[in-house]
């Protein structure tokens, strides 16, 4: 069975000029945790993703390219961060420390790869969705496309929403906009506050040092 189940919930047409419209695919992964509208079928593929403290993690990128355009989902696995930072880390107080910065600056760190990508930043500012923090970024490239791209950071995973299209193309704002959150049983995960909307997993168990620890630090 193929676990990356597409759902064709609805059908909606953007009017992107006078004789072009394109139906929409409600996408959802069981294996990512997210649903999201997009323009055509994503191709699934794995790959490795650098962080900024030098460690190489597992991700999935789900992209579709109609012609020029390019819209892509990048969701990057750190729930391995704190082994990882463990089997590099040249003394214990280095990886109790590095492996959770790691995590907590993945989205200061992704928005720092796409401003030096070049071109201009016309937009540039803190997000979230349903309580789970981010940033997003707008970017006129040199050759006057436009990327639309924004990150979040949720149960130690990075996602990465990217969608460039060429010059004098609408915005898609539907494709950054419809991204939602789900749990374990693809339901949408809607948090009251933000101290709900858990950032980072944490695998200590039981009391550490006299304080009590579960599943998850925020």
């Amino acid at each position: 069975m193929n676990r990356f189940r597409t759902m064709v919930v609805v059908l909606i047409t953007i009017c992107a000029g006078p004789a072009f419209s394109q139906a929409w695919i409600d996408y959802y992964s069981s294996i990512d945790d997210f649903r999201i509208h997009t323009p055509g079928e994503f191709e699934v593929s794995e790959t490795f993703y650098s962080s900024e403290y030098g460690v190489e993690l597992p991700a999935r990128v789900y992209s579709y390219e109609p012609g020029e355009d390019y819209y892509a989902v990048t969701v990057v696995d750190y729930t391995q961060s704190e082994r990882l930072h463990e089997e590099r880390a040249r003394n214990e107080a280095e990886y109790l420390l590095y492996w959770e910065i790691d995590i907590r600056a993945s989205v200061a760190y992704a928005a720092t790869n796409f401003r030096q990508r070049g071109g201009e930043v016309t937009y540039d500012a803190y997000h979230y969705i349903d309580r789970i923090e981010g940033h997003q970024l707008q970017i006129t490239n040199e050759d006057n496309s436009r990327t639309y791209a924004a990150m979040y950071l949720h149960d130690s995973r990075l996602y990465i929403v990217e969608a460039t299209v060429e010059p004098g193309s609408l915005p898609p704002g539907f494709f950054q906009q419809s991204l939602q959150f789900m749990d374990e049983n693809g339901v949408r995960i809607r948090y009251e506050n933000f101290l709900e909307a858990n950032k980072v997993r944490t695998s200590c168990g039981g009391v550490q040092e006299g304080i009590a620890c579960n599943d998850w630090t925020r």
